[in-house]
C-alpha cells in the first residue's frame, strides 16, 4: 500500500472511528478501552506494516503529554495532599525495588545479562498514568486509594526513565561513573518539579489574564503551556512528564476562566491521543514474535504482577497508615501501559542486541497487566469494601461561550460545608449589580434564582461576574461561619 495524504487521513479516520466504537465495546465487556486499542493495532499490522520505533515513540511522548495534563487537571489537591509522602515513596523506591526483583527474575528468565535483565525491569517497574486515569477514572474507588495510584502514576515516570536510561548507558559504556548518574536523577526529579511549579503558576496568570477573541482559545494556549512546560523542562534535562502533571495540578486547583471549555477540550483530546497511541503502539509489534515469547510472557507477567509489585509496595509503604488490605490493592491497581512500551523502543533505538526479545517481552506484559488487573481492579475494590457505589457526576453545567471579546464569565462554585452564608437567601446577599447568581444546583434539581432562593452548603451555584471580581467573588461565597460585614462590591 503505497501511502499518500489522502490514504492516510483514510487511515487515521479508520483508527479513530474504530477507537471510540472499541470504547465503547470496553466498558460493557469490562475490560480497559487500552486492551482493546492493542489489539485493533496488532490486527491492522496484518495489513499495514509500521516498524518505525522512533515515531512510535514520539507519537507516545506527545500522547502521554496530553493525558498527563488531562489527569492532572481533573485532580483535586484536598485529595492528593494527604498521600503526598507514600504515593513519592510509591514513584521512587517502590519503582526501585519492582526494577530489581524483575530484573533478577528476567536475567534468568530470558537467559540474558544482569544488566539486560535490570533493564526489563527498569522498563516495566513503573505504573502507568495512561492505564490508571483510563481505568479509575470512571470507578468510584475509595478516593484514599484512588488519589495514591493517580498521584503514584502521574509522578513515577522520572524514575522509570532515569533507570532505562542510565542502565541502557551502562551497557553501551560500562566505564559510566555511578555518581554522575545519580546526580542527574535527582536534577531530573528535583527540576521537574520546580519547573511544575513555577510554570504552572505562570500558566494560570496567563489564563486568566489574557483576554482572547474567542473562548475556544483559552483550551489551545492551556495545552500549548503544557507542551511549552515539557519543551523547557526537557531542554534544561530535567524530567518534562513531572513537570506536565504537576503543572496540571496547579491548573487544575486553581479558580480559572473557562474551566469547563477548557477540561473537556482536554478530556477529548486525551481520548483521542490514547486511541491512535495504543494503535500505533500495537501496530508495532508483530503477534507472530510474540508468539514466542509466549510462556516467558506468561511467566514474568505473573511474578511482576504477585511478586515483584507486591514487595516494592509493602516495603515502600512500611511506616504508612495503609493496612494490609490497602497496599495489597495498591499492588494489584499496578497497571502497566504506554509507558513501559514507549522505554521498550529505548533500546531498539539504542541498537542493543536484544532489543526485539526485550519489546516483544514488554509488550506481552503490558497485555497481560491491562486485561487481568484492569478488568478485576473493580471486582477486587468490591471484594475488599473498598468501592464507594456510582461515581457521583455533576448532573448540569454551564459556562458563558464568548463570540467576541468580553470581561465577564460564568464561575463555578460550590459552597463548602458549614458555609457562612448557608441559610441566606440571595436578596440577603452585599452583592454588586455586576454579579449575578444564574443558577443554583441542588443535588440533581436545577433550582431558577430569585430573591427569596436560599442557598445552603453542598449547593452549586452559576456567577456572572467580572474578571476583575471574580477571585473577590469566589472568596466571598466560600467563607467559613465567619463576619459577612464585608461586602464584595468594596473596591
Amino acid at each position: 500500500m503505497s501511502f499518500t495524504i489522502d490514504n492516510l487521513i483514510f487511515l487515521l479516520s479508520i483508527l479513530l472511528v474504530t477507537g471510540v466504537l472499541t470504547a465503547k465495546f470496553s466498558s460493557r465487556l469490562g475490560l480497559p478501552s487500552l486492551v482493546l486499542f492493542i489489539i485493533v493495532g496488532m490486527i491492522l499490522s496484518h495489513y499495514v506494516y509500521f516498524d518505525n520505533a522512533l515515531l512510535a515513540q514520539g507519537v507516545g511522548v506527545i500522547a502521554l503529554i496530553i493525558i498527563l495534563f488531562d489527569g492532572g487537571i481533573q485532580t483535586k489537591w484536598t485529595d492528593v495532599k494527604s498521600v503526598v509522602r507514600p504515593s513519592i515513596s510509591l514513584a521512587t523506591l517502590g519503582v526501585l525495588i519492582t526494577t530489581v526483583v524483575t530484573g533478577v527474575l528476567a536475567k534468568y528468565i530470558l537467559d540474558v545479562t544482569w544488566l539486560e535483565g535490570l533493564l526489563f525491569g527498569a522498563i516495566v517497574g513503573s505504573t502507568d498514568a495512561a492505564a490508571v486515569f483510563s481505568v479509575l477514572g470512571s470507578k468510584n474507588i475509595r478516593q484514599k486509594l484512588t488519589s495514591t495510584l493517580e498521584a503514584e502514576s502521574g509522578s513515577n515516570d522520572p524514575m522509570a526513565i532515569f533507570l532505562t536510561v542510565s542502565i541502557i548507558e551502562l551497557i553501551q559504556a560500562p566505564e559510566s561513573p555511578i555518581f554522575t548518574l545519580f546526580l542527574d536523577f535527582f536534577w531530573q526529579m528535583g527540576m521537574g518539579l520546580l519547573m511544575g511549579l513555577v510554570l504552572g503558576k505562570a500558566s494560570v496568570w496567563i489564563i486568566n489574564r489574557i483576554n482572547l477573541d474567542s473562548s475556544g482559545l483559552y483550551p489551545v494556549l492551556s495545552l500549548a503551556l503544557a507542551a511549552l512546560t515539557y519543551g523547557v523542562t526537557a531542554f534544561i534535562g530535567a524530567s518534562g512528564l513531572l513537570a506536565v502533571y504537576i503543572m496540571a495540578v496547579i491548573i487544575g486547583n486553581s479558580h480559572l476562566t473557562y474551566r469547563h471549555a477548557i477540561v473537556r477540550f482536554n478530556e477529548g483530546f486525551a481520548w483521542m491521543m490514547q486511541i491512535l497511541m495504543f494503535i500505533i503502539l500495537g501496530l508495532l509489534v508483530f503477534p507472530k514474535e510474540l508468539i514466542e515469547v509466549t510462556w516467558q510472557g506468561i511467566l514474568l507477567s505473573f511474578l511482576l504482577m504477585l511478586v515483584a509489585r507486591p514487595l516494592g509496595v509493602f516495603i515502600s509503604m512500611l511506616f504508612t497508615k495503609y493496612t494490609m488490605k490497602e497496599q495489597l490493592f495498591i499492588s494489584w491497581g499496578g497497571l502497566k501501559g504506554a509507558v513501559p512500551i514507549v522505554l521498550a523502543t529505548y533500546p531498539m533505538m539504542a541498537g542493543l542486541e536484544n532489543s526485539t526479545l526485550i519489546f516483544n517481552v514488554v509488550f506481552f506484559v503490558v497485555l497481560t497487566s491491562a486485561l487481568l488487573q484492569g478488568a478485576t481492579i473493580s471486582p477486587l475494590a468490591n471484594y475488599l469494601n473498598f468501592s464507594d457505589g456510582e461515581k457521583e457526576v455533576v448532573p448540569h453545567s454551564l459556562e458563558l461561550v464568548s463570540m467576541g471579546k468580553t470581561n465577564n464569565e460564568m464561575i463555578e462554585l460550590k459552597l463548602v460545608p458549614d458555609a457562612a452564608i448557608s441559610g441566606k437567601s440571595l436578596e440577603e446577599l452585599p452583592l454588586p449589580e455586576d454579579v449575578l447568581i444564574t443558577a443554583v444546583i441542588r443535588e440533581e434539581k436545577l433550582i431558577t434564582p430569585r430573591g427569596n432562593t436560599k442557598i445552603f452548603s453542598g449547593d452549586t451555584l452559576y456567577v456572572l461576574v467580572s474578571k476583575k471580581k471574580r477571585e473577590r467573588v469566589t472568596e466571598y461565597f466560600q467563607k467559613k461561619k465567619t463576619s459577612l460585614e464585608e461586602d464584595v462590591s468594596t473596591p
